[in-house]
């Protein structure tokens, strides 16, 4: 078995959740659906580093002898190396858990904040803020270059713009990404797949993400309505 060198790079579902954490508010958008979107961040995550195909139905499997080297990852790709699953079971297996070591990477690497406050004066909690390395910004200016400006995206930048999409709270982001038609049809663009020449991904990965994505997008309509 083979694994990847470690990276001290983020992930995606890091960076999906930095996108998602509110500056003004201290707050993440989208807490009722999050670990839709978070599940299917690190399912794209693995399909970006050709760690996951697809067999019948539509169904993941893991890469044999190809585990990722993040442990933020490697849970997934265990639980999908056992047998093959939906993608709607794996978002639900894989999901739950990830906001708490997610948020607690991006409080290590400096990329949000945390603030002890008192309230009512009497009892201590901390409050989040943006942090100092100024990432979601960087972040948020290559997604708008994506939808706003129509630029080619990277595949990471296609698959972190379409999970946004997916999430549904891009509405939230009208002062950087302006709420437009145009937008919005890009967006949905992007969320079945269509990421343009540029973005060097291989066809399988591109169907596997848009899979995973459109997956998600059902589940955070469709499913807390049922």
């Amino acid at each position: 078995m083979t694994t990847e060198p470690q990276s001290d790079v983020p992930t995606l579902v890091e960076d999906l959740l930095l996108l998602l954490f509110q500056p003004t508010s201290g707050t993440i958008a989208g807490e009722n659906t999050l670990f839709y979107v978070l599940g299917g961040a690190v399912l794209a995550d693995l399909a970006l580093g050709d760690h996951l195909t697809t067999v019948d139905r539509g169904r993941l499997s893991s890469v044999a002898d190809h585990p990722p080297s993040n442990d933020l990852l490697r849970p997934a790709w265990d639980y999908l190396a056992e047998k093959p699953r939906g993608v709607q079971t794996a978002l639900a297996a894989v999901g739950p858990n990830l906001r708490k070591p997610v948020l607690e990477r991006l409080i290590a690497r400096g990329d949000i904040d945390q603030e002890p406050r008192k309230v009512l004066g009497l009892f201590r909690t901390t409050a989040l803020r943006d942090g100092r390395t100024e990432r979601r910004s960087r972040l948020l200016a290559d997604v708008r270059r994506v939808l706003v400006d129509g630029a080619e995206p990277q595949a990471r930048v296609a698959a972190l713009a379409a999970l946004l999409s997916a999430s549904g709270t891009l509405p939230q982001f009208h002062r950087e990404i302006p709420w437009t038609s145009a937008v919005i049809n890009r967006a949905k663009e992007l969320e079945r797949g269509d990421w343009g020449a540029d973005a060097a991904a291989a066809a399988v990965t591109r169907t596997v993400t848009a899979t995973v994505v459109n997956s998600a997008i059902v589940a955070i309509t469709v499913l807390p309505r049922s």
